[in-house]
């Protein structure tokens, strides 16, 4: 570091050059991907432009290049959105949640598209894989597991009565706020509104601070925050996106239970992906009722050194007492190690359905 004194509209005029700088390069970024829609499209009319495996690549390598002083998330999240804004140009991309709108759900869509995605809510789980089913949007983004509170079985049993294909994961930390509106009566409080997994996750915090508050539970988070607006003496559960769609205040920050919370969501979509170099892969299976099954699923896995990251039982809905296994594991179903895995637990099982291969999450 020099000694010599740093003229302050020196500096800024260093700004100003650097963020014309920073407008030229993005604006040939943004013409780049231009001319990679008119390639594609002259290729393949029907050509995907997002491509899960290659933005993961990127955001990965931007944040492996990245010295500071910002860390690597936080550029990785610079990135992302001029990522989204490049791709709205070639074809914006639309992806349902669920919904309303405020929900985790469309926090943890718009962090993994961007906010140049076209987002859209739907009142279901189930309904999120219809419209990807039928076309009507690219993507769908659905809760499947939280830190706290578990697995979403909704999510699970989907995946058993549908053909989507598992495309992406995001994990988002879910801190939830007790939100009231200008005209609450903040010594008045003796109503709070949430949806019941917030109130689980934050339950010994309203034991010690709202015991006598009756807690009623809604639908989401977003519909807890609009109820609270009309009334004076309520409060709602909910996250910084629902406040601010709301109107609403924080009358405490972040009182969930644990300050870990956070919650998995999963990207579903009509097409497999492609290695992109750090996957995971995504299974149903079925096994035959008798002795020694669930050893018989787990062994192979061991045996060709394959990590697993995630093992849930769910009832079949083929017969009292049996039972389908959601498996997680490290790997892309096209690498040999995991071919022949894949080979090996289809010969003993009864059922195998591999929901997909696909980045890990990168933020």
């Amino acid at each position: 570091m020099s000694d010599t004194p740093v003229n302050l509209d020196e500096l800024r005029q260093k700004i100003d050059r650097i963020d014309s700088d920073i407008l030229r390069l993005i604006s040939d970024r943004a013409s780049c991907a231009q001319q990679v829609a008119k390639v594609k499209q002259g290729q393949d009319p029907d050509a995907v432009f997002y491509r899960p495996e290659r933005e993961a690549q990127v955001l990965r390598r931007i944040m492996s290049l990245n010295n500071g002083p910002l860390d690597s998330e936080e550029m990785a999240r610079l990135f992302r959105e001029i990522m989204s804004a490049c791709l709205a140009l070639e074809q914006p991309v639309k992806v349902a949640y669920l919904g309303p709108e405020g929900t985790f759900t469309q926090q943890a869509a718009l962090k993994h598209f961007g906010e140049s995605a076209v987002s859209l809510p739907m009142a279901a789980i189930d309904e999120v894989f219809r419209e990807v089913e039928a076309g009507a949007v690219n993507y769908g983004v659905v809760p499947v597991e939280n830190s706290t509170e578990g697995v979403i079985n909704h999510t699970l049993d989907s995946f058993m009565d549908s053909s989507m294909r598992i495309c992406g994961e995001v994990v988002l930390r879910i801190h939830h706020h007790l939100l009231v509106a200008d005209t609450t009566l903040r010594d008045k409080v003796s109503r709070i509104y949430s949806h019941p997994q917030s109130f689980a996750q934050c339950r010994k915090w309203l034991d010690a601070h709202y015991p006598r508050a009756e807690r009623i539970p809604v639908s989401s988070n977003a519909e807890a925050a609009r109820l609270v607006k009309s009334e004076w003496h309520s409060a709602a559960i909910a996250g910084d996106m629902a406040a601010k769609l709301y109107g609403l205040t924080p009358l405490a920050e972040k009182i969930e239970d644990r300050p870990d919370n956070s919650t998995r969501f999963l990207i579903i979509g009509n097409q497999d992906v492609p290695m992109a170099g750090d996957d995971k892969t995504s299974l149903v299976v079925a096994m035959r009722n008798q002795p020694g099954a669930l050893h018989a699923l787990l062994e192979p896995f061991h045996r060709h050194n394959i990590d697993l990251t995630r093992l849930e039982t769910r009832p079949s809905r083929s017969g009292v007492w049996n039972y389908v296994f959601f498996i997680d594991f490290k790997g892309h179903r096209e690498e040999p190690q995991v071919e022949a895995l894949l080979e090996e637990v289809r010969l003993r099982a009864a059922e195998l359905k591999v929901l997909g291969s696909y980045p890990q999450g990168v933020l």
